[in-house]
């Protein structure tokens, strides 16, 4: 075949060789918003430095690598013992050793923590989601075991280490250490009550042994779990660990790997208990009451994780119609594609500006912040996750047929980007948890108007959605069959305030427009077409 029809013409180059945190004015702007000036400068150097890595060549192929070699179950040895082990491949272990090493596991003790973990969570995700889960539960891990002070100092010096300490050994043995979770059964789901594993006290204080199973537990390999199982009491929070204190391994029976949609570098598992060795975490009964600080770092972890696949999707569909010509001139200079590229970064903007202003709360610890999040957290989980998948949807159509294809990147994130939505609670579970907090904490609610209120007068349209929202809240008779009406609302709302407070007045012009104001179809792409649209989309763009 004649080279001369090989000749590669109109293809923009791939999105390589850049620094992701940087190149993110929004994420930028968000973490100079929200750390003292004190810790910018550290903050904006490690960011950084992240940020080139996850935009490197390498970077990229470890993420290709570690999605299509999945993780592998050696349920027995050659000798027929059973060993339970997950093997991964070397990119995995990279990916993992560089979010450890770069801080994700160790917000809890240092000044601006969270927001810096956060932004660094939104960076490095995008190199590649599903070694995120060990991430997330090994940070959410530590306010649950810190309602047991002997269990917090044995084992949070290792989960917020920065040493990445791979294999099965006695947590003692190790530089750092990792967390998993179990809290699902297949007879329950969401319903955790519902759990039959059981828990029966040993001789020794606070020890149990375990029998039961977990539907889904996540990252088999770690080094130790909190899981839920019934005790005398009632449902309570035990520490599994996988290896014991003297070199042998726990009872920890990993039947099989879920075979995902997604998420397909990362081992879900289920697993059985039986006479599985355990720690006590908290009263018993009060099982819930002590793992729910973990499931809510988790939740944040969903929207930061769903931010940062917004941002990959919007990223790619930017560059790709800034370098590809049609019909005449760039794609990025067509008003249609221009309005679907704005609209896309509309919602990609909101995300990251909302999951910066969460992990703000957290640093924050104030009782009024607490309160905060108790609302802000289930409405942006159950808002922000159910945006990703539309947003990664419609920025692979940007790329048209080159999109459809794995080598383009896009279907890995459409795979991925369902799956914060599920995890840790899906659409109806938050949903019915912002109920519950607008019924018995009324601390909440106050924080959260207050919040939103913090911008009245500065947008028609907001103070309209914000009148609105007053009145859905004031008739709470029969709320539940409407509740996703109104916690979309609430978050709508939350995210439209905060852009009119600190984003340039094109994205809360276009925002407020769109979102509150019901200038907007069904579809994106539907903006009206008298807003500043190019400034939006400039924003958005990787400048190489």
């Amino acid at each position: 075949m004649a080279a001369t029809t090989h000749t590669v013409t109109n293809q923009a180059p791939p999105l390589v060789g850049y620094d992701v945190f940087t190149c993110d004015r929004a994420l930028v702007e968000g973490v100079e918003r929200h750390l003292d000036v004190s810790l910018l400068g550290d903050a904006r150097a490690e960011l950084s430095l992240l940020g080139r890595t996850a935009g490197s060549a390498q970077a990229q192929e470890w993420g290709t690598l570690a999605n299509e070699n999945p993780p592998v179950l050696h349920t027995h040895d050659r000798y027929g013992n059973r060993v339970d082990e997950v093997a991964f491949h070397p990119a995995w272990h990279r990916l993992l050793g560089k979010a450890v090493a770069a801080g994700l596991t160790s917000a809890w003790n240092r000044p601006g923590g969270h927001v810096r973990r956060a932004a660094g969570f939104l960076v490095w995700t995008q190199a590649e989601a599903g070694h995120g889960c060990p991430v997330s539960m090994t940070h959410a891990a530590v306010p649950a075991l810190r309602t047991d002070p002997a269990l917090a100092a044995e084992w949070e010096p290792l989960l917020t280490s920065t040493v990445y300490d791979d294999g099965l050994r006695p947590a003692a043995q190790k530089a750092g250490a990792l967390f998993g979770m179990g809290m699902t059964e297949k007879q329950g789901g969401s319903d955790v009550r519902a759990n039959t594993t059981r828990a029966t006290a040993l001789s020794e204080e606070g020890t149990y042994e375990l029998v039961g199973h977990k539907w889904f537990c996540s990252a088999p390999m770690s080094d130790g779990f909190l899981v839920l199982a019934q005790a005398e009491a009632g449902l309570t929070c035990f520490l599994v660990p996988r290896v014991l204190a003297d070199g042998s391994r726990n009872a920890f029976a990993i039947q099989r790997l879920k075979n995902k949609l997604g998420n397909r570098s990362n081992a879900s598992s289920e697993v059985e208990f039986d006479g599985t060795w355990a720690r006590r975490v908290g009263d018993e009964g009060r099982g819930v009451r002590t793992i729910i600080e973990m499931v809510a770092a988790t939740r944040l972890d969903c929207v930061i994780g769903s931010a940062a696949l917004m941002r990959q999707a919007v990223a790619q569909a930017v560059h790709h119609a800034t370098y590809r010509e049609a019909f005449g001139g760039k794609l990025v200079d067509k008003p249609l594609m221009r309005n679907v590229l704005a609209d896309l970064a509309l919602e990609s903007e909101a995300a990251t500006t909302l999951a910066l202003r969460l992990a703000a709360a957290y640093d924050d610890g104030s009782e009024r912040e607490r309160a905060f999040l108790r609302l802000a957290v289930p409405a942006a989980k159950y808002w922000v996750t159910k945006r990703s998948t539309p947003v990664a949807a419609e920025a692979l159509e940007c790329l048209g047929g080159n999109g459809y294809v794995e080598d383009s990147g896009m279907p890995r994130l459409l795979r991925e980007s369902p799956l914060n939505s599920i995890w840790e609670g899906s659409g109806n579970v938050q949903a019915l948890d912002v109920l519950r907090a607008l019924q018995r904490e009324p601390l909440a609610l106050n924080a959260f108007l207050e919040e939103v209120g913090a911008a009245r007068g500065a947008d028609h349209r907001l103070d309209a959605a914000i009148k609105d929202l007053l009145t859905e809240l004031a008739d709470l008779q029969g709320v539940e069959a409407r509740a996703r009406r109104l916690v979309e609302r609430m978050a709508l709302v939350l995210q439209g305030s905060l852009l009119v407070r600190h984003a340039p007045p094109a994205v809360a012009d276009a925002f407020c427009a769109s979102r509150l104001g019901g200038d907007w179809g069904a579809a994106f792409g539907t903006l009206p077409h008298s807003l500043d649209l190019r400034a939006v989309v400039d924003r958005a763009a990787v400048h190489l």
